[in-house]
């Protein structure tokens, strides 16, 4: 057993290091990023765009106290409300025909409405649909434009509104819970997926230029499987770390408010990144295993898509498998894709955003390492008969006599 682990662990820093070093793995890693960040960029400018090309703005037809007011209100108003509550305001000088000013600033001024008459005879003019979505807004910022002259055009001091917390609901804390669940099972489906395919084209690759029969001439096949599944997850999990990096930084510097709401799993975040880690480890090995074991069968990449799709399809019914654990975590399918190999990782991690008990998962770690064992000296076995030729003959049912 020893000499198994020495040589995959030989044959693991001989993968990992060569996947690494190689300037594939690089655009590997900066990949992914690319199209996000490029989204981020283009999301950004088209939201402002859209915003400047979408957004209400009203002409007021104003001067002197009546100009100052109103955009002194709308200014206040803002600052509680949000820019984005009120219409914007642009303001012009009366002229001695309003309704050729106001037929001019509705058509070449861009404005969505025009507001004249000042604050005594207001009168908003534009499409109906714009008057009856803008009516309310510009109301209010005249009526707290006439309170400011009421009072003197200076504004009362604004009255803090303290907040305290004092718990949440049963059932908001479970459908949090059960949110953070499903988010957790379906970034462990994506990470998964992406990653675990790559096995196969890496175990093709060595079998096309005779690498693999090398390698079972000197080592076990045992550590061969071994080695690979273990190169390939360091270098995943290389990965992951680049690539949650990224997201943590631009989460934080970009979204601050949008970290500080994330539902907590019950469990707490430390421990639930960490059961996160650990079963995206115990996936990535049962369904790695998997792969090789379909990749030591196949001969060329088609065999490998053709083997390989029915084993993807099946997987994506284990994920729904798993996901009924979210909605009825005590229920039988519940229990059933807890004790399902493929889709333990997925239904415990959704049990760790639900339930703080950390002693199952102890138990599910070491069932399913049972799985990751006995699928490799299955799948090295078979290598050894069907594709190296070697080994022990399987005994025959009924002899033939001589």
């Amino acid at each position: 057993m020893n000499q198994i682990l020495r040589a995959a662990l030989v044959i693991a820093r001989r993968d990992y290091v060569a996947s690494v070093w190689s300037r594939t793995f690089l655009l590997f890693l900066v990949g992914p990023l690319l199209p996000i960040a490029a989204g981020l960029f283009f999301g950004t400018i088209g939201s402002g765009s859209d915003r400047q090309a979408t957004h209400p703005r009203v002409a007021v037809i104003a001067a002197g106290q009546d100009a100052r007011l109103i955009g002194t209100a709308r200014h206040a108003l803002a600052a509680r409300l949000g820019a984005d509550a009120l219409p914007d305001l642009s303001f012009a000088s009366p002229e001695r025909d309003a309704e050729r000013q106001t037929r001019a600033l509705l058509r070449e001024g861009g404005a969505f409405a025009v507001l004249r008459g000042g604050l005594d005879k207001p009168l908003l003019l534009g499409p109906r649909g714009q008057l009856a979505e803008n009516g309310r807004t510009v109301a209010l910022i005249l009526d707290q434009a006439r309170m400011l002259r009421a009072l003197g055009a200076a504004a009362p001091p604004p009255v803090p509104l303290m907040a305290r917390a004092i718990g949440a609901a049963p059932r908001d804390d479970a459908q949090a819970r059960m949110l953070t669940a499903r988010m957790g099972q379906l970034l462990l489906m994506l990470l998964t997926m992406i990653l675990a395919g790559m096995l196969l084209s890496n175990l093709i690759e060595e079998k096309s230029n005779k690498v693999i029969e090398v390698l079972a001439a000197a080592v076990p096949v045992d550590a061969i499987f071994i080695g690979k599944l273990l190169a390939m997850l360091a270098m995943s999990l290389t990965g992951i770390a680049v690539w949650g990096g990224a997201a943590t930084v631009a989460l934080f510097a970009f979204a601050p408010q949008a970290a500080a709401a994330l539902p907590a799993p019950a469990v707490g975040w430390p421990a639930f990144l960490m059961l996160g880690t650990l079963y995206f480890v115990m996936c990535y090995l049962l369904l790695g295993s998997l792969f090789l074991g379909i990749g030591a069968q196949a001969a060329t990449v088609r065999e490998v898509q053709t083997l390989s799709m029915p084993v993807t399809m099946a997987q994506m019914g284990v994920v729904g498998l798993a996901s009924t654990a979210v909605a009825d975590p005590g229920g039988t399918l519940a229990m059933t894709a807890m004790a399902f190999p493929w889709s333990s990782p997925f239904a415990m991690l959704a049990r760790a955003a639900q339930a703080p008990q950390l002693w199952p998962h102890l138990l599910a770690f070491g069932w399913q390492a049972l799985w990751v064992a006995a699928i490799i000296r299955i799948a090295a076995g078979r290598f050894r008969r069907l594709v190296l030729k070697s080994g022990a003959p399987r005994k025959r049912l009924f002899a033939r006599g001589r």
